[in-house]
C-alpha cells in the first residue's frame, strides 16, 4: 500500500480526522473554473472550452519549445524587451518636460498679453466716462453715458485685431445681472461660441472678484465645420462705462503647441524604434559570437557521445572561447586515448579468457578421464581416499560447468553470440526445467507448482537458450526458497509471453536490486554452494534474454521471497511495449498492506528491470548461510575484466559450429557468487543488471 493511501486499518473507521473527504470546491463559479481547469492544464467538463484551449496551446507550444532550447533568441528578446522599456521611459520623461516647457512659455506669453488687454479695457472705460463728464443735464437726468452695448462691441473688435488668429476675446455680464436680467449679450469674436467655449467653474472664479483665473478647455466654433480646439483661457472682471462690471476673457489656442510635441514625439519614436532595432542586431551578433562556439562544442560532445571519438573543435584566435576549445579538444584526445587503451585492454582480455577457456579443454578432459576411473575404482579405497575421489568428481564437474559458462560469456563480449529463433511452445521447456529440478527440489522439501499451462505460450525464440534462463531461475528459486512452494507462472497478451518464477525464501535485502544480474557475485560470501553454482548463471540468463529482445526482471522483499520475470516477444525483433504479468506479485505484504519487517508501508525495496531501473518498494533481507560442504579442490579466481559488462550480445554474428556447453545432470545454480568482482551496472537497453 502506498504511502498516500487514505484506507483505514481493519476495524477502524475510514478517512482521516482533520480532513476533508472529497476536493472542496471555491465559492464563485469563476474560482471553480480557474481551479478545475485553466490551474490543472485543462479545462473540464465543457468540451467546447477543451478544445478552444487547445486550440490556443498549440500554436504556442513550437514557440515556446524554441524559447527554451534557442540561448540565442532568448538572449536578444531580453535586451529587446530592456531596451524598449528604457526607450519608453527616456520618451515619456522627455516628452514631459518638453509639454511642460512648451505650455510654460504659453502661459507666460498669454497671461502678459491678457493683462494688457484688462488694462486696455479698463483705460477704455475711464476714457469714455471722462470724455462725457460735462454733461450735467445728462447726468441728471439719470440716463446712462453712453450706449454700453455698441461700446461693448467695439471693445472686442479692437482688443481681438491685434490678435491676429493668436487669440480670441470673449465677454459675458456677470450672473447678478443675468439674474437681473438687465445683463448684456455675450460678445466674441472669430466666431466663437462664448457658452460653451468659457468653463462654469472659470466663470464662478471670475465672478468672485479675485482677479485673473485661467483655466484649459478647448474652443467651440459656431461654425459646426470647425473642430474644437485644445486652448488656455484667461479672464478677469472688469466695469463698463457706467461702472457695471462684466467678464472679459482671452482665448488663446494651443494648436502650434500640440503640433510641436506631435513632432517631437514622432520624433522620439522614429529614434526609438531605431535604436531598440539596432541594439537588438548588436545584441544578436555579439551573442551570435558567443553561442557558435558553444553550439559546436555541444554538437561535436553529441557526436564524441555516438562514437566518433576524432571529432575536434576548430579553434581560431586566443581569447576565453579559443582556450575553451582548445581544452575540449584535449580532453576529447585524452578521452580517445583512454577509450583505445581500454579496448586494447578489454580485447586482449576477452582472447585470454577464450585462449584459457579453449586450452583448458584439453587437460581437463584427461583429468577428467583419470578422475572417472579413479572414481569407479573407489570402492577399493579406504574411506578418506574414497571420499577424496568423490570430492574430486564433483569439483571437476563444477569446474566443467564453470569452464563452460566462460566460454559462452566470451561469445557474449565478443558479439559472437547468434540466435536460432523457432517458434516454440514455452509449456514444453517449462515441464522440462521442472522436470530437471526435481531432484534438487525433492532434497530441499520444494513442492513446484506451473500456473497458466492450460492455454498454448507460442513464441519465436531459441529454445536451448529460454530453457537455459529458466533453469537457472527455477533452480535459484528452489535453492533459496527455505522449503516453501516455487511457483512457475505462464502468460501471454498482446505481442508478448512472459513466464515468472515466485518464490517465498530469503527474497532480496536492500542495495541485492543492483547487484543480481553481476557476475561472480553472490549475497553470502560465507554461503555454501550445494548445487555447485558457478556464478555466472544469472549473468548469461540475462544475455539470453537481451539476445531475444526481451526483459529479464527480479523483486523481491526481505522474508517474503521474490520473482524473476522473463517477457520475449511473440515475434522475434518485435519491441516489447509491456509484460503480460506484473512484476511484484500480488501476495507481497505491500499489496497485502502487511509489514512483518518492521518497515513503514511502501519501503524502499528495489524493483530490477531490464528495459528500466524503477524505484522500489520493498527492503529485502540478508540470506541465512547454508549447510557447508567439502572444501573444493581448486577455486577460480576471476581476474576484474572491465569487459565483462552486460549489454554486449549481438545477434547478427553465426554461432561457432564448436563450444556448445556441456548438459549436466546436476543444473547449473546461480546462488553462490564469489564477491571479488565489484558490481556492475547494466547499460545495454537501459536495463538494470542485478544478481543474487
Amino acid at each position: 500500500m502506498s504511502r498516500d493511501s487514505a484506507a483505514s486499518a481493519p476495524g477502524q473507521p475510514g478517512g482521516r480526522s482533520g480532513r476533508p473527504v472529497g476536493r472542496r470546491m471555491t465559492g464563485s463559479r469563476w474560482g471553480r473554473f480557474m481551479e478545475g481547469g485553466l490551474l490543472r492544464g485543462g479545462v473540464q467538463g465543457s468540451p467546447v472550452l477543451r478544445l478552444v484551449m487547445r486550440w490556443v496551446r498549440r500554436p504556442l507550444l513550437p514557440v515556446m519549445r524554441l524559447w527554451r532550447r534557442n540561448i540565442q533568441l532568448k538572449i536578444v528578446v531580453t535586451t529587446l524587451l530592456m531596451s524598449l522599456g528604457v526607450v519608453l521611459l527616456l520618451g515619456f520623461v522627455v516628452i514631459g518636460q518638453v509639454r511642460n516647457g512648451l505650455l510654460d512659455a504659453k502661459v507666460k506669453a498669454s497671461q502678459s498679453q491678457a493683462v494688457g488687454g484688462f488694462t486696455v479695457a479698463g483705460q477704455r472705460a475711464d476714457s469714455t466716462v471722462s470724455a462725457s463728464g460735462g454733461d450735467d443735464n445728462a447726468e441728471a437726468a439719470g440716463t446712462p453715458v453712453q450706449n454700453v452695448s455698441g461700446w461693448m462691441t467695439n471693445l472686442v473688435s479692437s482688443l481681438s485685431s491685434g490678435g491676429q488668429g493668436a487669440f480670441d476675446v470673449v465677454t459675458l455680464s456677470t450672473s447678478a445681472a443675468d439674474n437681473e436680467n438687465r445683463g448684456l449679450g455675450p460678445r466674441a469674436s472669430g466666431g466663437v461660441e462664448p457658452s460653451l467655449s468659457v468653463p462654469e467653474d472659470l466663470r464662478k472664479r471670475v465672478d468672485a472678484g479675485l482677479g485673473v483665473a485661467q483655466s484649459y478647455t478647448r474652443i467651440v466654433y459656431t461654425d459646426h465645420g470647425r473642430e474644437a480646439q485644445p486652448a488656455l483661457i484667461i479672464g478677469k472682471q472688469v466695469n463698463d462705462p457706467n461702472g457695471d462690471p462684466y467678464q472679459l476673457y482671452y482665448l488663446f489656442p494651443l494648436t502650434q503647441e500640440e503640433k510641436s510635441l506631435s513632432l517631437v514625439k514622432g520624433t522620439l519614436a522614429t529614434a526609438g524604434l531605431f535604436v531598440v532595432v539596432l541594439l537588438g542586431a548588436i545584441a544578436w551578433l555579439v551573442v551570435r559570437q558567443v553561442v557558435t562556439p558553444v553550439r559546436m562544442a555541444a554538437g561535436i560532445a553529441e557526436r564524441l557521445s555516438a562514437g566518433r571519438l576524432q571529432e575536434r573543435m576548430k579553434v581560431t584566435g586566443e581569447d576565453d572561447i579559443a582556450r575553451l576549445g582548445e581544452a575540449f579538444n584535449k580532453m576529447a584526445q585524452n578521452l580517445q586515448l583512454k577509450i583505445q587503451q581500454l579496448e586494447d585492454l578489454s580485447r586482449m582480455q576477452r582472447r585470454f579468457v577464450s585462449d584459457v577457456s579453449h586450452e583448458l579443454r584439453t587437460p581437463l578432459t584427461t583429468v577428467r578421464m583419470a578422475a572417472d576411473v579413479i572414481h569407479e575404482a573407489r570402492v577399493d579405497f579406504d574411506p578418506v581416499t574414497a571420499r577424496s575421489a568423490e570430492l574430486l568428481a564433483d569439483q571437476l564437474d563444477r569446474f566443467e560447468s564453470l569452464l563452460a559458462d566462460l566460454l559462452e560469456i566470451s561469445r557474449f563480449d565478443a558479439g559472437a553470440a547468434a540466435l536460432e529463433a523457432d517458434a516454440i511452445d514455452l509449456r514444453e521447456v517449462v515441464r522440462r526445467v521442472v522436470s530437471g529440478a526435481e531432484p534438487l527440489a525433492e532434497r530441499k522439501g520444494t513442492h513446484v507448482r506451473v500456473v497458466g499451462d492450460q492455454q498454448p505460450v507460442v513464441a519465436e525464440a531459441d529454445a536451448r537458450r529460454v530453457e537455459r534462463v529458466l533453469r537457472n531461475l527455477v533452480v535459484n528459486a528452489v535453492e533459496h526458497g527455505e522449503g516453501k512452494d516455487v511457483v512457475v507462472k505462464l502468460a501471454a497478451a498482446g505481442g508478448a509471453v512472459a513466464v515468472a518464477v515466485r518464490d517465498y525464501g530469503v527474497g532480496l535485502k536492500p542495495g541485492e536490486a543492483t547487484r543480481v544480474f553481476s557476475r561472480f557475485w553472490r549475497a553470502d560470501p560465507a554461503r555454501a554452494r550445494t548445487t555447485g553454482g558457478t556464478g555466472l548463471g544469472l549473468s548469461i540468463a540475462l544475455e539470453d534474454a537481451r539476445l531475444h529482445g526481451g526483459w529479464l526482471q527480479a523483486w523481491g522483499e526481505p522474508g517474503g521471497g521474490s520473482q524473476f520475470r522473463l517477457t520475449l516477444p511473440r515475434t522475434a525483433d518485435e519491441p516489447l511495449r509491456g509484460s503480460p504479468i506484473p512484476l511484484e506479485p500480488k501476495d507481497s505484504r505491500r499489496n497485502r498492506g502487511l509489514n512483518g519487517a518492521g518497515l513503514p508501508l511502501g519501503g524502499s525495496g528495489k524493483l530490477a528491470t531490464v528495459p528500466v531501473q524503477p524505484a522500489g518498494e520493498n527492503v529485502p533481507p540478508q540470506m541465512p548461510p547454508r549447510a557447508p560442504m567439502a572444501p573444493r579442490l581448486a577455486t577460480v579466481t576471476p581476474t576484474a575484466d572491465p569487459t565483462a559488462l552486460p549489454g554486449n550480445g549481438a545477434r547478427v554474428v553465426p554461432r561457432p559450429a564448436g563450444g556448445a556447453r556441456k548438459q549436466n545432470d546436476t543444473p547449473p545454480a546461480s546462488g553462490g557468487r564469489s564477491t571479488q568482482e565489484p558490481p556492475e551496472s547494466g547499460s545495454g537497453q537501459g536495463e538494470a543488471v542485478r544478481g543474487r
